[in-house]
């Protein structure tokens, strides 16, 4: 007989407690093998897509597309057993990989083995083999409710949904909000999709029990009717407001940036440079055969330099050790917009590599970053990062530190402008270069002192080579 294994959304690293499912790979009664991708998930740090360890058919999922699942949620259950139980699999085995992310950050082109089974085979029930959160994605997905209207009642589920708790309820952060504030999740009626609660709800019915007036009906439980629940989303709605929710990359953005001020007491200078001689250098490197050099691969060449005369800027603040730890290791971050919005892939090592070995990287990391395939790991351990903003059409900037990191270089458009070019007036193309520095790793004497050694450099790429 084939036995149940649930499949739990692994330990995906880096300090990541939850994920969101961005796209299903498999459907209940699919034949899956072994390490087969099943979910895509979207973490704060990158797209994942998460094998399972097990072979076997699908007998349930957990989770819609959009919901978020903290770590050791169940994803799927997958029934197992002898190759002969599993209808076109002959080859099958029933055991698990023991990988549980084989899969991290692979390519998205490998197909995926996705099989039906067969009518009239003997698939086994959806009955998972240990408790579960109920399997809201057990049926095929179902439209989103627009918040303009109340909503309206769950859309029935298909037969073989199976609702195993009393509160359709998936995530633990929900569960708690309603038991430390007295809410009653069973008189809620859920705001996502077939009716799932959502932290959402919770605050709305703790809205509502603040707002009730004084009397005999203050004393009722925290819990409003449905109606209740989707009158203020409708109402903002209808004012034309937007609510973005902050998750996933945004939400990782805007928890780092708000720890990098209150924690980083910064300061930044600038300086025009004259990039003439720079561009000159690189069209003369790119002229002949072989790759071709980017200019932020020059720039970042030109930092490593620099970070090598002022180690000071390559360090981070231990708060707890009230220390200042300088890195022997330069962790090049540069900034990179995409669609997912804005990410921050490392070059490791950036100080021992050659500037065609750096642009090489930075292509590499730069298309991964805009087909969704870094991984997390791509994404941290930054030392100092690099912002080119001029791809922007921008001039300068005052860019927040990447915490922990103690400095960022600013980078504007190249564009010609008047300069003063040996005594007389002439057309140049001129760079604003921008440092942002944390203040209790260094003086101004020494910020000034990188971003001086970073203009001469732009300015007179010998400059570079007197110091290799």
């Amino acid at each position: 007989m084939p036995q149940v294994m649930e499949f739990k959304l692994p330990d995906l690293g880096e300090g990541l407690t939850e994920a969101e499912i961005v796209r299903w790979l498999v459907a209940v009664g699919d034949v899956v093998a072994i390490d087969q991708p099943v979910v895509e998930v979207e973490t704060a740090k990158a797209m994942v897509e998460v094998p399972c360890p097990y072979g076997g058919v699908v007998t349930a999922r957990f989770g819609e597309e959009g919901t978020e699942l903290p770590v050791g949620a169940p994803l799927i259950t997958v029934a197992v057993g002898p190759a002969s139980d599993l209808p076109d699999e002959p080859d099958e085995a029933p055991s698990g990989s023991g990988n549980v992310l084989v899969g991290y950050g692979t390519d998205h082109s490998r197909p995926a083995r996705r099989r039906r089974v067969r009518p009239g085979s003997a698939a086994p029930g959806p009955t998972p083999a240990v408790a579960a959160p109920s399997p809201v994605a057990a049926a095929p997905a179902v439209a989103r409710i627009a918040p303009v209207a109340p909503v309206a009642a769950p859309a029935p589920v298909a037969a073989h949904a199976v609702f195993a708790g009393p509160v359709p309820v998936i995530s633990p952060l929900v569960r708690k909000l309603a038991r430390d504030h007295g809410v009653d999740l069973r008189a809620l009626s859920g705001s996502g999709p077939q009716g799932l609660i959502l932290r959402a709800d919770v605050e709305v019915a703790l809205r509502t029990a603040t707002e009730r007036p004084a009397g005999p009906e203050a004393a009722a439980p925290a819990t409003v009717p449905a109606t209740a629940v989707s009158a203020p989303a409708a109402a903002t709605a209808a004012q034309g407001v937007t609510r973005i929710p902050l998750k996933g990359v945004r939400g990782a953005v805007a928890d780092k940036l708000s720890r990098s001020r209150r924690e980083i007491p910064d300061a930044t200078c600038w300086v025009d440079a004259d990039a003439t001689e720079l561009m000159a250098s690189r069209a003369a490197m790119n002229a002949g055969p072989g790759p071709k050099i980017s200019v932020l691969a020059l720039l970042a060449r030109i930092c490593t330099a620099a970070l090598a005369r002022y180690p000071e800027l390559n360090s981070t603040v231990d708060l707890a050790a009230n220390e200042i730890v300088r890195l022997p290791a330069v962790h090049l971050g540069f900034a990179a917009q995409t669609e997912r919005g804005l990410m921050v892939p490392v070059v490791r090592d950036a100080q021992a590599r050659s500037t065609e070995s750096l642009s090489a990287e930075f292509g590499r990391l730069t298309e991964l970053a805009r087909t969704g395939k870094l991984a997390p790991a791509d994404l941290t351990g930054g030392t100092f990062t690099l912002n080119n903003y001029g791809v922007f059409g921008v001039d300068g900037s005052t860019p927040i530190i990447n915490h922990p990191e103690a400095a960022m270089l600013g980078v504007g458009r190249i564009i010609p402008k008047p300069w003063v070019h040996e005594g007389e007036l002439a057309v140049r193309k001129v760079v604003q270069l921008s440092l942002t520095f944390d203040h209790r790793v260094c003086d101004g004497g020494t910020a000034g002192g990188f971003l001086r050694y970073v203009a001469d450099c732009v300015e007179s790429p010998a400059v570079l080579l007197r110091g290799l």
